[in-house]
């Protein structure tokens, strides 16, 4: 008889998200995935000015910010069919790319690694010992004795003062822990920089995006950054100039350390390349924009049908076709109501809440159920990785083929494309994508300046809307995978607002078909080695990097205020 765990909520600080698994022989057969809090954001939207949607949509989450600013005045552009200056896509990709950066550095290091690094083993390491397998993988100049010393003492002053402080709750201990001593103490080390090197992706964002989390800078049309040479008030070549010194601190740590942790993690949890498949077709758009109206890009993107990358189909511009007619979404397992039945295009979607408690064969998300031309796809750092290489993206494939010799030497077995498809391989596809980011943010540099110089310095087009309905979508490759926003504008006002996420993809529940989403699909035969601890359901759904604020928001229907913070 099936055993049902129910993890409520299963992410750390990005939204509420409840899993329940049925477990019978050790082994996952069954999962739901549920969105627990309600957006509404595409309700507030309705009657606004199209150019105040960016603005609004970005406070979704306090996380995926800037995505849907950049999202959502893309949309509103190519509902006018507007060409953007050359100037303001490269802000704009720069900003893009810092973003991006930081949030796989923080993704890996700080919401899902200790789900592999047991803190309190690092105790038992020899630092020496550690220092000396740091060197032995990268130049990394903190891999030295005395930082490895600096850390374990560190570490050992947490555990006597009665408390773990930022390391408490973790699964410490539990059988599906594997790492020896000394690469926990190199993994905490690296956490502990990593706090510090993030920031500087964040100094980027800040400086080009007015402030950071929630960006000041863009605009339909373009972007606000007046350019000159002879004002501190403005984006000046000294500015540009502390951009650059912050790329190459990122470059350093990216390609000497964060690339070199996931390679080694999985060099030590071969098992784990053939647990957490779940659903093979892949969805990834292009991004990156190199000219003024979205069809030359630095990323590619497209569509894999079951994990054969010679099924790749491309999605080849802002407002393709082919990316526009093959998205719908269901509500038919989600706590929405809507005239029509069967799932519908965004342009025509309904945003009505019906809540019902949860139903196992009934509704139990607040998340609606995406498809492509019918299919369900996952989306994220895996579908951008294989989508670029099956397009013949040279850096992607330079990155992915050290990256997996990498992981065949440590583990002295050859690991081939194929464990890509599993839980580890989500990890190591991020960091794979980070170091391919981190070489684009120092090329972006490179064109903004090369521009300027040039003396181009535009970086806006006014926007005029016509009487009359248009529509458009924006999309953005954002860390968490494929992002889209659909407006329909009537006489300069939103009509109708619909945003697709990358989460909502992922922790979809089952769709009209009653397939599995990719969360569900993929913790289907996940071995569980203690239903208390359920550890290895957790490493899965945080290889997705679940950020469901997202997907879902928050309302009180009863109480009116939802939460009231009071400055003390």
């Amino acid at each position: 008889m099936a055993n049902r765990i129910t993890i409520d909520p299963i992410t750390r600080i990005e939204g509420h998200l409840r899993v329940d698994v049925d477990v019978d022989g050790g082994k996952v057969r069954k999962a739901w995935s549920s969105g627990q809090m309600w957006r509404g954001v595409e309700l507030i939207l309705l009657g606004r000015d199209p150019r105040d949607a960016w603005a609004i949509t970005q406070r979704i989450c306090g996380v995926c910010t800037t995505v849907h600013a950049i999202t959502s005045v893309r949309a509103v552009e190519n509902a006018l069919q507007m060409e953007v200056p050359l100037n303001a896509q490269y802000i704009r990709n720069l900003v893009i790319l810092a973003h991006s950066v930081h949030d796989q550095i923080v993704h890996f290091y700080h919401l899902s690694a200790l789900d592999w690094v047991d803190v309190t083993s690092a105790l038992k390491a020899d630092p020496d010992k550690a220092a000396a397998l740091g060197e032995s993988l990268s130049s990394w100049h903190l891999n030295s004795k005395h930082e490895m010393r600096r850390v374990h003492e560190r570490l050992k002053g947490f555990v006597n003062g009665g408390q773990l402080g930022i390391f408490t709750n973790g699964y410490w201990g539990h059988p599906a822990m594997k790492l020896p001593p000394e690469v926990n103490l190199l993994a905490v080390a690296h956490y502990l920089q990593a706090l510090e090197v993030q920031r500087r992706a964040n100094k980027i964002v800040s400086l080009l995006g007015g402030k950071t989390p929630h960006i000041q800078n863009v605009a339909v049309g373009g972007v606000a950054n007046p350019i000159a040479t002879d004002s501190q008030a403005v984006l000046t070549v000294e500015r540009l100039m502390a951009l650059k010194g912050w790329i190459d601190e990122l470059d350093d740590f990216v390609k000497n350390v964060y690339l070199v942790d996931v390679a080694a993690v999985g060099a030590f949890y071969p098992e784990w390349t053939k647990i957490g498949k779940g659903v093979t077709n892949y969805l990834a758009v292009p991004d990156l924009p190199q000219d003024t109206r979205g069809t030359q890009f630095l990323m590619p993107g497209g569509f894999i049908e079951a994990g054969d990358l010679k099924s790749f189909k491309p999605i080849k511009a802002f407002g393709d076709p082919y990316f526009v007619k093959g998205v719908e979404e269901s509500v038919k397992h989600s706590w929405y109501t809507q005239d029509q039945k069967g799932p519908l295009h965004p342009y025509q979607g309904e945003t009505r809440p019906n809540y019902t408690d949860f139903k196992d064969d009934g509704a139990y998300s607040w998340l609606k159920s995406p498809t492509f031309y019918g299919k369900v796809a996952q989306v994220g750092p895996l579908a951008r990785v294989l989508t670029m290489l099956a397009a013949g993206h040279e850096p992607t494939k330079k990155y992915a083929t050290q990256t997996l010799q990498t992981v065949s030497a440590l583990a002295k077995t050859e690991v081939g494309l194929d464990a890509m498809h599993s839980t580890i391989g989500r990890h190591a596809a991020r960091a794979i994508s980070c170091a391919m980011q981190v070489d684009m943010l120092a090329d972006q540099w490179t064109a903004l300046v090369n521009n300027i110089a040039k003396g181009d310095v535009k970086t806006f087009n006014a926007p005029v809307f016509p009487k009359g309905e248009v529509m458009g979508v924006g999309f953005h490759e954002a860390p968490r995978g494929a992002l889209s926003h659909w407006v329909v504008i009537a006489d300069g006002k939103i009509r109708n607002y619909q945003c697709v996420v990358p989460s909502t993809w992922n922790a979809c529940p089952r769709n009209d078909k009653d397939e599995a989403g990719p969360y569900e699909a993929s913790l289907v035969d996940t071995p569980i080695a203690n239903a208390e601890q359920p550890l290895e359901v957790l490493r899965t759904i945080h290889s997705f990097d679940p950020c469901i604020a997202c997907a879902i928001h928050l309302t009180d229907l009863e109480n009116d205020t939802a939460i009231r913070v009071k400055a003390v």
